[in-house]
Order: C-alpha cells, then sequence, then structure tokens
C-alpha cells in the first residue's frame, strides 16, 4: 500500500500510529520531515520524532498545518526505535501567540487599505489580492511574507523581550540570515504592532496571477535561510536599491504619467502605516 499518496496515509494527528523514526512528507508542497535532521526553520533539534514537534509547528515551506502530512514510511517499530533526543526548546508563549495572530492580522489590515484608499490607484496591480504567509519564529522573532497589489515584503516581528516602539518609521537596520545581510525599515500600524519590512518586490505588475505571486512568497523564506544562497559581503546594497526605489515613490507628487493621487495619501503611510507621515517630531 502506498500510504503517502493515498488518504489512509495521512497522519490527521494520531500518534499512535507513527515510529520515532517515521518520515512524513507534505501533501501540498511535498517538504518531507525527516526525524534525524530536525527542522532549523522552527528550531526542532536532529532526533526530534514528528509526534514530539512543538504545537506550534507548520511546514517550513508552505506554511500548511501538520494533519496534512502524509506518512512517507512507517520507520522503525517502537521497540528497535533509537532513543529520542531530548524534546525541542520550548518557545515563549508570547512569540507563539504572536506569530500565530500575525496572518489575519496583516491581511485584515492590508485588505481594508486595498478596498479603501488604494482602489484605483495606478501602481496597485488589481489582479492581485493581499495573503501573508510563511509565518514561523526564527532566531527568536516572527518572520514571514506580506504579499498585497502594490508590494511584496518580508516582515520582521520583534522579539517577546524586544520593544520596536519607539523606532522612527522607516529606520534602517541591517538583519543577517543564513543566504546573507539584508536591509529592513522600521514600520508601526496600529492593527499589527511594530514590526520591520524589507522590500522584495514593488510594484507588482511583475506578476499575472495571484497564483504566481503566491509561488514565489512561498519560496522566499526558504531560500532566504539556506546558507547555499549566501554571498561573500553584504547584500545590503542590493536591497538598498529596492527600497530607495520604493521611498521615491512614496512622495506626496505622483510619479510621472501614474495619475493623480489624493494630497492626504502616500504611499509610505500606506506601507508603514500613518505615522510615517507624521512630523518627525512625531514620529520616533
Amino acid at each position: 500500500m502506498n500510504l503517502h499518496r493515498g488518504f489512509e496515509g495521512s497522519y490527521m494527528g494520531d500518534n499512535a500510529r507513527l515510529a520515532p523514526t517515521a518520515r512524513l512528507e507534505c501533501k501540498i508542497c511535498w517538504h518531507v520531515y525527516d526525524p534525524t535532521q530536525g527542522c532549523d526553520t522552527w528550531d526542532v533539534p536532529p532526533g526530534t520524532p514528528f509526534a514530539a514537534l512543538p504545537d506550534h509547528w507548520r511546514c517550513p515551506v508552505c506554511d500548511g498545518e501538520r494533519t496534512q502530512f502524509m506518512v512517507l514510511d512507517p520507520g522503525l517499530p517502537q521497540e528497535a526505535a533509537p532513543t529520542p533526543a531530548a524534546a525541542a526548546p520550548q518557545v515563549d508563549p508570547r512569540l507563539a501567540a504572536l506569530v500565530a495572530a500575525a496572518p489575519g492580522r496583516f491581511e485584515a489590515a492590508f485588505r481594508e487599505i486595498h478596498a479603501g484608499k488604494m482602489k484605483g490607484v495606478p501602481f496597485v496591480n488589481e489582479t492581485l489580492s493581499v495573503k501573508a504567509l510563511g509565518f514561523r519564529i526564527h532566531d527568536g522573532r516572527g518572520l514571514g511574507v506580506l504579499v498585497t497589489p502594490w508590494f511584496m515584503n518580508l516582515i520582521l516581528l520583534p522579539g517577546p523581550d524586544e520593544d520596536w516602539s519607539g523606532a522612527k518609521t522607516g529606520e534602517k537596520s541591517l538583519m543577517d540570515f543564513a543566504s546573507g545581510t539584508y536591509e529592513f525599515l522600521a514600520a508601526d500600524r496600529p492593527e499589527t504592532g511594530p514590526y520591520r519590512a524589507c522590500s522584495l518586490f514593488s510594484p507588482m505588475f511583475d506578476f499575472t496571477s495571484m497564483l504566481q505571486a503566491v509561488e514565489t512568497a512561498a519560496a522566499v523564506i526558504p531560500a532566504l535561510l539556506d546558507p547555499a544562497n549566501r554571498e561573500d559581503g553584504t547584500r545590503a546594497g542590493e536591497i538598498r536599491r529596492r527600497a530607495e526605489r520604493a521611498e521615491a515613490e512614496t512622495d506626496d507628487a505622483p510619479p510621472p504619467d501614474a495619475g493623480a493621487v489624493p494630497a492626504d495619501l502616500s504611499r509610505r503611510a500606506i506601507i508603514f502605516g500613518p505615522r510615517a507621515d507624521a512630523p518627525e517630531a512625531d514620529a520616533s
């Protein structure tokens, strides 16, 4: 019987059917969880059985639920299995709650913006919609991707003991990942709280469908965390060029042939929150 292709191979939360060495495969993106490898994305050490993964764990590639994994091979029976490694380290519940709530908060905030102020604005790709995906815990912070019809950004959330509320909107900071060093800009919205954003695409006219945009976004974080993609030195220059292009488009005056933009609306405020247009004395 081919366990991992038929419905009967679905995990569905039944720990009793799994040996500690069983490997499971995501039926959405075919990512394989191998207990001998653990999961770097979620800081799960090698030797952790699938049944012992922390409750907040999701597919590190597509963000699919663990119950959607299929049994790829049954592994060794319980009595023949090696002694499992220590359980995965405990995650601060405040951070787990922040990461779990982030997709809904970002989607709600930016869908409201899209339905209101962004309707008819020339730099909006109306074939796209708003989607937050791939959110997970990484190095004690939250990390994910936000897709909107006018930008795609990496989103970084503060750790439970970090206070980013005092950061000036647009303030630059360099963040190091396995693939290199990237430049993030401070942002804050009442609906989401403070966060930092790294521009990946803006505007979004390279994408002809939401499926294409989502597939690209799903590939971002695995590539970001892959040391094979690392280049010598910092990659801040590349990100800075993108950010500067986006920043140039946030001025109240519209770019050439872009059409009229309301005087009370700037793209900086839409992306980074209302504090972006406040006087400097009030923006810190």
